[in-house]
């Protein structure tokens, strides 16, 4: 059965490229170009992905994100963002975004990020029941239902953050760098760029440690080479 993406995107000629590339590759693509429609066929259908520009008209693509994510946690979502847009990034990417890519985009790009949400997304549903749970300390992690708890208290994670902690319990005591991290959670190269990752590292160390009565540290810096968990 073929995937099936979602393309909600206002520019007509963008939207017809994406629905050839995409078809191309062997995907099912269905195309909306407005917000309202964008959403109601957001969520009637099933998809493999969603493919989301931020500016449409009726309704924003960041209000279309939240309101999918409020029924539908796991469908990965890719936004289209103008590329001087940064705060529609983060906040994108706050509310819930897999990735985002800046207009204008070189398909290979695009098409790179496609498969990888999808293949991150289908590892996650490979997942039974008997390993779906990681844990160090009292930090525990639910593959399953991808509820991130820490003394009995409820973490609230973006999908991204949610499987940068997951690999990094998956290689618990052991040293990953940062090429490793963008290869393995984001599943394509950012051309050198590994700053990311500290960002994330930041944002992600800030949910999991501060504000807890233990002070003891949950990811460690390995200066010059990367990040690991330790068992505490």
């Amino acid at each position: 059965m073929k995937q099936r993406i979602l393309v909600v995107e206002d520019e007509i000629h963008i939207a017809k490229i994406l629905k050839i590339e995409l078809e191309y590759e062997g995907y099912e693509v269905v195309v909306a170009i407005d917000g309202k429609s964008g959403l109601e066929v957001a969520l009637l259908g099933k998809f493999d992905l969603i493919l989301l520009d931020v500016m449409l008209p009726v309704i924003n693509g960041l209000e279309i994100l939240r309101r999918i994510r409020k029924e539908n946690s796991r469908i990965p979502v890719i936004l289209l963002t103008a590329r001087n847009m940064t705060m529609d990034k983060v906040t994108g990417l706050d509310q819930g975004a897999n990735d985002y890519i800046s207009k204008p985009f070189e398909m290979l790009e695009l098409l790179a990020r496609v498969r990888s949400c999808i293949r991150q997304n289908s590892k996650a549903d490979a997942i039974n029941d008997f390993d779906s749970l990681l844990a160090v300390g009292d930090l525990t992690v639910s593959l399953e239902t991808r509820e991130v708890t820490r003394a009995d208290s409820s973490i609230f994670l973006t999908p991204k953050e949610f499987d940068l902690l997951v690999y990094l319990l998956n290689n618990k005591n052991k040293i990953v760098t940062r090429e490793n991290i963008l290869i393995n959670v984001w599943g394509y190269e950012f051309e050198g760029e590994t700053n990311i990752i500290d960002v994330y590292i930041r944002h992600l160390r800030k949910k999991i440690e501060e504000g807890f009565s233990t002070t003891q540290a949950i990811i460690h810096t390995v200066r010059g080479v990367g990040y690991t968990i330790r068992e505490i």
